[in-house]
């Protein structure tokens, strides 16, 4: 986890705009977690920021990290990421990329890959739905969780879905 301790002028700059553009006060709270955010790369959950924040507002509470962090999401600042299961992360960079979850501790990595990157949109009028953006999460076991089974094999790798896609792989 990166942790650097000042916003990066870029971000406070945008943070700054849309505060003003939207008539909401730019608080210490919203600052403080959107460079606790900015200054991590592990994808932190809401409870992983309330942690770091409470090291400089001690009297923080859950609830208003909550709301700044789905304040910054609103804003565009920042992005939910979840998946099945896991718990909700949230990540500061909005440019379009794509993730590594792992299926057994749910870390979350950045995945960077162009071609994905410049898929065409899907039609979508025939189900009234306007898409604007995609991101694609692939799951599977971090080098870490990997290594604690022989073989890399974990239970839930082992469903019927992905016994065919191994399968279909080998022919």
């Amino acid at each position: 986890m990166k942790n650097r301790h000042r916003l990066p002028p870029a971000k406070l700059l945008a943070l700054e705009a849309a505060c003003r553009d939207q008539g909401l006060p730019l608080t210490v709270q919203r600052r403080v977690i959107l460079e606790a955010l900015a200054g991590r790369d592990d994808h932190p959950t809401a409870d992983d920021i309330l942690a770091q924040v409470r090291g400089r507002l001690p009297e923080i509470s859950r609830t208003t990290v909550y709301r700044v962090l789905d304040t910054l999401v609103r804003l565009g600042l920042a992005v939910k990421i979840s998946s099945p299961g896991a718990a909700v992360r949230f990540d500061c960079r909005t440019d379009r990329h794509h993730h590594l979850v792992c299926l057994q501790c749910e870390k979350v990595l950045d995945f960077e890959a162009p071609k994905l990157n410049r898929l065409p949109l899907p039609r979508s009028a025939a189900y009234a739905f306007v898409i604007q953006d995609y991101s694609i999460h692939f799951r599977g076991l971090c080098s870490e969780c990997g290594s604690e089974r022989p073989n890399g094999r974990n239970r839930k790798t082992h469903t019927p879905d992905a016994r065919r896609a191994r399968e279909e792989n080998e022919e």
